[in-house]
C-alpha cells in the first residue's frame, strides 16, 4: 500500500513541476520523468494487442510530455502507408492513412526514420528545411477550430523494420519539446517497437486474425489462410511488400492479386494495359520522382472523372494532393492496382527502362546468329526484346537531350556502327554499337516504318508514329541511303508536335517585330519565310498564323507533315503516295473560302503560280523557301518563271531566317577594345556602305549609329559583349539553345519597282537596307550586344 501511495505522490509530485516554467522545475524533475516513463511502459507491456497497446497508456503519455494530443500510426501490411491506430485530443470519425512519402509530417518521419521536433507547424520556411516538399496539412484544424502548433514525430523502429510512428502533439507550456521529452519520446518508441513485435508474434501464431486486403485470395482458393500469415510475417522480417513475397514465393499473378485488392478498397481494379499511351495534359508535367514518391498516376477521362491509378486509394484520397494537382478538374474516380504493375505503368508512361542507361541496354543485347542473313532470321533478330528496348532508347535519349535529327552510320566488314545526334545545330557522338548488330538495328527502324526490309540497294522514306512504340507521343521522318560497303545509313528527323510559339517570344528584335506585324496584317498578298533545312520556317509561320487566328478569319494550311497544330486552323497533310501534293491541296483550298492560306513548301511553278493567283485574287497566302537570303528568294521566283510584274504586285515580304547557338547563362561579359569595336562597326555597315548616306558621310554614319547602340544595348554608356565560359548545364560548351536572326525585307514600291525590272540581287539589297532592313547578320549582330550569342555564332551561320 505504501508503494501505491508513494507512486501516487510521484505522480502528483511530476504534475505540479510540470505547471512551472523549465527553469523554475528543479533537478529531480528528471527523476519523477522517468519514474513516470516507467510506469507508461509497464502499461504498454501489459496489454494484449496491437490495438489495445495504447487505449491504457495514451492518456498517461498525453500527461508525459504535457501535450494536448497524441497519435499513434501503425504500418500497414504493405508497407506503403502508415494508419493511426489511436488518436486523442479530437477524435477522427475514420482512420487517417497516409502514404510513407513527404507529403505529411508523420508520413516523412516514416519514409526518413528520422525524429522531427518543430517549434511551429504553420512555419512553411521551417518545413521546408527538413525536406523540400513537406507541408502540414491544415484543413483539419480549419474544420476543427483546433491550432496545431509543436510536434514531436519519432519513428517506431525495432532494428531496421519500422512499425509505425508516434506523434505528440501541443506542448502546454507552449514551448518547442526540450532534449529530456525527446530522450524519453526515444525509450518509449523502443518499448513499443518490442512490444508490437511480440504482439504481432501472437497475431500470426492465430491468437487474433485480422481482415487483410489479400483475403480475396483466400475466397478464390489460392491460398491458404496459413500461408497467407507465413507470406506477411515473412514481408515483415525481411521488410519487403506482402505482395513481393507472394509473387516470389507462390508464383501469384498481379492479374490474381488486383481482385482481390479490388474488394478490400471498394474500388475497381486497373490492370496494365500495354496499349496505353503517354498524354502530355496529364503526365507531361510531373516529374517521375514525383509520381514514385506520390504512390499515383493519372491515367484518363472518364465518364466517372479523371482515371487515377494508384496501390492504395484510402492513403491517397486522403492526403488531398490530387485535387491540389488537378485543381480545374472536379471529379476523380480512384481505381487499385498491384505494386508490380503500378511500377510497369510508371515504365510506359516515363520511359521504358528508364532505370537503365544505353550502355547497360547494349551489353544486355544477344548478338544474331548471322549478320548478313536471311530475312526472316534478321527480322527475328529485329524483334528481339533487348534490341526493341536498345533502340526505344536511343529515341527516348535523343528526345530527352533536344535533338534534332538522329544518325545512324555503319561501317562497312567489322567497323562499329556510329550514333550521333544533332544538338543545336552540331552532331554530337552518342554510342557505337558493334558491326553485328549493324544489320539488325536497320531492320528494326525499317519495320517501326513499315519500309520493304529486303530493299537495301536503293534510299526509302518513312515515317515512325513513335507512341506505337514507346511513351512519347513524336513522329519521326526516317531516310535510309545506300552507302558504301554494302551499308545503309539512317537518319532519322524528330518531329516533335506541339503549340504554336507566340510572336513576341519568337526571338525578333522590336524593330523587326513591328514591320513584320504591319506586313503581315495586310487583307492579301503574298509572304515567304525563307531559309535552309531546320532553320525554323514552320515554326516561325505558325507564330504569324497564330497572330491572326480569330474567330472571324478561315485559315487552310497544307504541310508535310504536320508537326504544329493550333485551335482554329484546318490543317491537310500532304501524301504524295496517294497523289495529293501541295498543288493539289492549293486548288482545293480555292474552292473553300479561304481568308488565309499556309502552303508548306514552295517547291514548283504550279504552286508558287497559285499562290500568286490566290494573293491576287484577295488571300493573304504564306509559304516557304529554301534560299539563303531574302532578296535572293526574289531572283529564285523569278527564275522559276513567275511574271515580273504579277509578282510585284503580290508580294507583302520575305523573312529570312537562321538559328545560331544561344549563349548559355554562364557567359562572361566583358567591354571590348576599341579596336575590336571599330571592326564590329566596319563589319555591321557592310551593306549600309552602299547606301547614299553613307557614302556622302561614314565617319559620322559610323559615329551615330555606335550611338544608337549604346542608347539601345548599352550599360552605364558602355556596350558589353560576352564570351562563352562552361557549365554542366551545357556540358561545358558554353552554348545551350538557339537563337533565331531574322532578315526582314518589305515590298515596298521600291522594291516592287526594282522587281519588275528585274534587278540584280545585290541592287535589291542595297535598296531594302536603305528602307530599313536589316540583315541576317546586322540583326546577328544586334543580337551579339543584347548577350544571346557571340560573333564566332553569326559567322557561322551568315554568308555576309
Amino acid at each position: 500500500m505504501s508503494a501505491v501511495l508513494k507512486q501516487e505522490r510521484d505522480s502528483q509530485a511530476f504534475f505540479d513541476s510540470q505547471q512551472l516554467p523549465p527553469e523554475k522545475r528543479g533537478v529531480s524533475f528528471e527523476a519523477l520523468f522517468f519514474r513516470q516513463l516507467q510506469l507508461v511502459t509497464t502499461k504498454i507491456h501489459e496489454t494484449e494487442n496491437i490495438d489495445q497497446i495504447m487505449l491504457d497508456s495514451s492518456q498517461h503519455i498525453c500527461k508525459l510530455f504535457n501535450a494536448d494530443r497524441l497519435t499513434l500510426y501503425a504500418v500497414n501490411e504493405d508497407r506503403t502507408a502508415i494508419i493511426s491506430k489511436v488518436k486523442t485530443g479530437l477524435n477522427a470519425a475514420k482512420d487517417l492513412k497516409l502514404p510513407i512519402s513527404a507529403q505529411s509530417i508523420a508520413g516523412y518521419v516514416a519514409f526518413s526514420r528520422e525524429m522531427v521536433n518543430i517549434a511551429d507547424v504553420y512555419d512553411d520556411d521551417a518545413l521546408k528545411r527538413i525536406h523540400p516538399t513537406l507541408s502540414f496539412l491544415k484543413e483539419v484544424d480549419k474544420r476543427s477550430g483546433y491550432r496545431t502548433k509543436q510536434m514531436l514525430v519519432m519513428p517506431i523502429l525495432d532494428g531496421d523494420v519500422l512499425h509505425g510512428v508516434l506523434q505528440v502533439i501541443n506542448n502546454k507550456s507552449d514551448l518547442p519539446f526540450s532534449e529530456l521529452e525527446i530522450e524519453g519520446a526515444a525509450q518509449l518508441c523502443k518499448t513499443l517497437a518490442t512490444a508490437i513485435r511480440q504482439r504481432m508474434r501472437k497475431d500470426q501464431e492465430g491468437l487474433r486474425r485480422r481482415v487483410t486486403k489479400y483475403d480475396g485470395l483466400l475466397t478464390d482458393g489460392v491460398l491458404t489462410q496459413e500461408e497467407l500469415q507465413r507470406s506477411i510475417a515473412k514481408a515483415r522480417e525481411e521488410g519487403k511488400s506482402v505482395e513481393h513475397v507472394l509473387m516470389a514465393d507462390f508464383q501469384i499473378r498481379p492479374a490474381q492479386i488486383g481482385p482481390s485488392l479490388a474488394k478490400f478498397f471498394g474500388v475497381r481494379y486497373e490492370p496494365f494495359n500495354s496499349g496505353r499511351i503517354r498524354s502530355e495534359q496529364l503526365q507531361g508535367f510531373l516529374k517521375r520522382e514525383f509520381v514514385e514518391e506520390q504512390g499515383w498516376i493519372p491515367l484518363e477521362e472518364s465518364p466517372d472523372g479523371l482515371v487515377i491509378m494508384c496501390m492504395d486509394p484510402e492513403a491517397v484520397r486522403g492526403s488531398r494532393i490530387v485535387p491540389q494537382v488537378f485543381s480545374r478538374v472536379s471529379r476523380f474516380t480512384y481505381r487499385v492496382t498491384t505494386q508490380a504493375e503500378f511500377e510497369e505503368t510508371l515504365a510506359q508512361l516515363y520511359g521504358a527502362g528508364a532505370g537503365e542507361s544505353i550502355d547497360e541496354l547494349l551489353a544486355d543485347l544477344t548478338a544474331p546468329a548471322d549478320d548478313e542473313g536471311e530475312d526472316g532470321s534478321l527480322e527475328s533478330a529485329a524483334s528481339d526484346n533487348e534490341l526493341v528496348k536498345f533502340v526505344n532508347k536511343v529515341i527516348i535519349d535523343a528526345y530527352n537531350q533536344r535533338c534534332s535529327d538522329i544518325h545512324i552510320e555503319p561501317l562497312p566488314g567489322k567497323g562499329k556502327t556510329g550514333i550521333r545526334f544533332r544538338i543545336d545545330g552540331t552532331l554530337v557522338p552518342y554510342i557505337e554499337v558493334p558491326a553485328h548488330f549493324r544489320q539488325a538495328l536497320v531492320t528494326r527502324l525499317k519495320i517501326m516504318c513499315d519500309l520493304d526490309i529486303s530493299e537495301k540497294r536503293k534510299p526509302q522514306d518513312g515515317k515512325i508514329k513513335f507512341k506505337k512504340f514507346g511513351p512519347l507521343d513524336i513522329e519521326l521522318r526516317v531516310a535510309t541511303i545506300p552507302s558504301a560497303g554494302g551499308v545503309e545509313d539512317v537518319v532519322m528527323r524528330i518531329l516533335a508536335a506541339g503549340e504554336p510559339i507566340p510572336l513576341e517570344k519568337l526571338g525578333l528584335t522590336a524593330v523587326n517585330k513591328e514591320r513584320l506585324e504591319k506586313t503581315v496584317s495586310k487583307p492579301y498578298g503574298l509572304f515567304y519565310v525563307c531559309g535552309p533545312t531546320g532553320s525554323g520556317k514552320t515554326t516561325t509561320l505558325h507564330s504569324i498564323l497564330k497572330f491572326l487566328n480569330t474567330s472571324e478569319t478561315k485559315i487552310w494550311t497544307a504541310e508535310d507533315p504536320v508537326e504544329i497544330t493550333q485551335r482554329g486552323l484546318r490543317q491537310v497533310q500532304v501524301n504524295r503516295k496517294a497523289g495529293i501534293d501541295f498543288a493539289l491541296v492549293m486548288r482545293a483550298f480555292l474552292r473553300a473560302d479561304p481568308d488565309i492560306i499556309m502552303v508548306g513548301e514552295s517547291r514548283d511553278k504550279e504552286t508558287v503560280s497559285m499562290g500568286i493567283e490566290a494573293s491576287l485574287t484577295g488571300h493573304l497566302v504564306f509559304s516557304t523557301l529554301h534560299t539563303n537570303s531574302a532578296p535572293e528568294s526574289i531572283i529564285r521566283l523569278l527564275d522559276m518563271g513567275m511574271d515580273p510584274f504579277n509578282f510585284a504586285d503580290a508580294l507583302l515580304g520575305v523573312l529570312a531566317q537562321r538559328l545560331a547557338k544561344r549563349l548559355c547563362d554562364c557567359k562572361e561579359a566583358y567591354t571590348p577594345s576599341h579596336e575590336e569595336l571599330r571592326s564590329f562597326v566596319s563589319e555591321y555597315a557592310l551593306d549600309l556602305k552602299q547606301t547614299e548616306p553613307w557614302k556622302a558621310d561614314p565617319g559620322g554614319e559610323a559615329q551615330k549609329l555606335y550611338e544608337d547602340w549604346v542608347e539601345s544595348y548599352g550599360h552605364d554608356g558602355q556596350l558589353k559583349f560576352y564570351r562563352a565560359v562552361g557549365c554542366e548545364k551545357c556540358n561545358n560548351t558554353g552554348y545551350k539553345g538557339r537563337v533565331g536572326l531574322h532578315e526582314l525585307l518589305v515590298g515596298d514600291d521600291e522594291i516592287k519597282k526594282l522587281i519588275q525590272e528585274r534587278a540584280r540581287v545585290a541592287e535589291l539589297y542595297v535598296s531594302a537596307v536603305a528602307s530599313g532592313m536589316r540583315t541576317l547578320k546586322m540583326d546577328g549582330m544586334e543580337k551579339i550586344m543584347m548577350g544571346l550569342t557571340d560573333l564566332k555564332q553569326v559567322r557561322s551561320v551568315c554568308i555576309k
